[in-house]
């Protein structure tokens, strides 16, 4: 009797712990989260020394070895092609627009459109945090039964519409008015620094749900 009592707490903490560096496995780990950033540091600098198109070749080229240095550490394909693709595309269209801000047009837009699609998700009351968690984890959606726990990822959901906000906001303006440097501070600060933010807050909502309602 005792024993199921005391292995009660290990049983409901141990999900938590699990999906937690599974999650963090999928953005590339810490380490990967800090070497993402590289392309737009290295691409900045360069476009300072030398010009636009040395900048570009400069910053798809640490993009290749961020994502060499990802496959080489096993942190998962995903995140390495997926880096990889985006510094490509930012890349294009900075030499299509023939100005270095072109570099950061699509992390501006993207950002809108996430932002639009998470505040949708409240307003149709599928709360996207909630569908994403349960989805990834083969939870089912059976926490949509819960009114508590809607509520709860209602929150994680505005939060992460917050972020995306804040971020096409101030960068379309950086971008507007053409501070490239700027803007490349903007980028970095309002990253990964309001990306772990909002990822605290749908721990909170995911540990609520769990509470609330078992998997399945």
């Amino acid at each position: 009797m005792s024993d199921r009592t005391a292995r009660r707490p290990d049983q409901t903490e141990e999900p938590a712990a699990e999906r937690r560096p599974a999650l963090l496995d999928q953005m590339g780990g810490l380490g990967g989260i800090a070497a993402s950033s590289l392309p737009v540091v290295v691409f900045i600098v360069v476009n300072v020394l030398t010009g636009l198109v040395p900048a570009l070749l400069a910053a798809i080229g640490s993009a290749v070895a961020v994502a060499g240095w990802r496959l080489v550490r096993r942190e998962g394909i995903q995140p390495a092609i997926s880096g990889l693709l985006g510094v490509v595309v930012c890349a294009f269209i900075a030499y299509r627009t023939g100005s270095a801000r072109g570099f950061f047009l699509f992390g501006i837009w993207t950002s809108l459109l996430y932002g639009s699609l998470f505040l949708a998700s409240v307003l149709i009351r599928w709360p996207l945090v909630g569908v994403i968690w349960h989805g990834i984890n083969g939870e089912g959606q059976g926490w949509r039964r819960q009114a508590r726990v809607v509520r709860g990822y209602d929150l994680a959901t505005l939060t992460w519409t917050a972020v995306f906000a804040a971020r096409f906001v101030v960068q379309r303006w950086l971008y507007n008015t053409d501070q490239a440097g700027w803007l490349a501070g903007a980028r970095l600060a309002m990253g990964y620094p309001l990306t772990v933010l909002a990822l605290l807050v749908t721990f909170w909502a995911a540990r609520r749900a769990r509470r609330a309602v078992p998997p399945g």
